[in-house]
This record gives structure tokens, C-alpha cells and sequence, in this order.
């Protein structure tokens, strides 16, 4: 993001702006960096850094952006695989069981966490009580959201297996896929 802004303003102009934020701020560390901008500022204005070493730090900024633009790329085009893979899925069960024990969680949640604000609100005097009971719901909630990770998990290696990629590797990968046979 920031090479980005760079790229787009140029040093001089982020300087100047950086300066005038900077400035705003109370405190002792802000006050030091603004004047260190502001040092840097005066410098590229008054030629104490040449204009050959300021465009040489905007044009290394550009590329900068340029990478990280193409990072981004590469991480939409996986996402984008991912969904694909998801959508084409030919078996019912699997488009639309993670995310209805998803959707299911969330409610549930929800529903729980308006009890508590609910009891908060209308009974205040019962509020610590309900509060130390409903963590004993802990464990309870650690299952559910260990399936739903599991779900999760699971779809994501199905997806990258059906776009044509091998199942993933690593230390735990064999464990991951033998807990995924027992389950499926």
C-alpha cells in the first residue's frame, strides 16, 4: 500500500505530507520524526539530495509497487481457482455443508451473545452469574469450531486437488489427510 501511495505522489510530495501528519500528533516521538521528515524535505528541496538520487528512490518505489501488484495478482488468481473448484463441484453435500454448519455457528453465536447482552440489560444482578455459566460452554464451542475448521480444511485441499493440484505437503499433511479419511 505504501509503495503504491509512493509511486503515485512521488517522494517530495509524501515528505510534505507525511511532515503534516506527523506534526499533529502529540508526543515526543512524533515531534522527532517530524522534524526528521521535515530535515529530509528541506534537503530534496534545496538540493542537498540530488534530483538524480530522488528519482532513482521513486523509481525504486515504482517497482516496489509493481511486485506488489503482482503479489496480488497471484493471490486473486488462487482465490479466484479456489472458488471455481467449489462451485463445480458436482456433489450437493459438499457445496453446501461447510458453510450451512457455517451460517449455523454464526447464529448460534449470535443467539448466545444477545442472552448474555439481554440479561445484561434487563437483570444486571443475574448478569455475573449467566456470564460464569456460559463459559463453562467453552468446550462445547471448541468442537464446534474445531469441525467447522476441519470443514474448512478439508474443502480448501478438495478444491486445490480438483484445480489440478497435488494434495498439499508438509509435516503434518499426512496427519491432516489421515484425519480426513476417518471423517469423510
Amino acid at each position: 500500500m505504501i509503495p503504491l501511495a509512493l509511486a503515485q505522489l512521488g517522494l517530495p510530495l509524501l515528505l510534505k505530507a507525511v511532515g503534516a501528519g506527523l506534526e499533529k500528533i502529540d508526543g515526543p516521538v512524533a515531534a522527532q520524526a517530524a522534524q526528521a521528515v521535515r530535515a529530509v524535505d528541506a534537503a530534496v528541496g534545496d538540493g542537498s539530495i540530488p534530483a538524480a538520487s530522488v528519482a532513482e528512490a521513486n523509481r525504486h518505489v515504482e517497482r516496489m509497487a509493481e511486485l506488489e501488484s503482482g503479489d496480488r495478482r497471484v493471490a486473486l488468481t488462487e482465490v479466484n481457482r479456489s472458488l471455481r473448484a467449489e462451485v463445480a463441484s458436482e456433489d450437493a453435500y459438499v457445496r453446501r455443508m461447510r458453510p450451512t454448519f457455517g451460517y449455523i455457528m454464526a447464529l448460534t453465536w449470535l443467539a448466545q451473545m444477545l442472552a448474555i447482552a439481554w440479561v445484561i440489560v434487563t437483570d444486571p444482578g443475574q448478569a455475573n452469574m449467566v456470564i460464569t455459566a456460559m463459559t463453562s460452554l467453552g468446550t462445547i464451542w471448541t468442537v464446534g469450531l474445531s469441525v467447522l475448521g476441519i470443514y474448512v480444511y478439508k474443502r480448501s485441499d478438495d478444491k486445490r486437488v480438483a484445480a489440478g493440484d497435488g494434495p498439499e505437503s508438509g509435516p503434518f499433511a499426512f496427519l491432516a489427510r489421515r484425519v480426513g479419511k476417518g471423517t469423510s
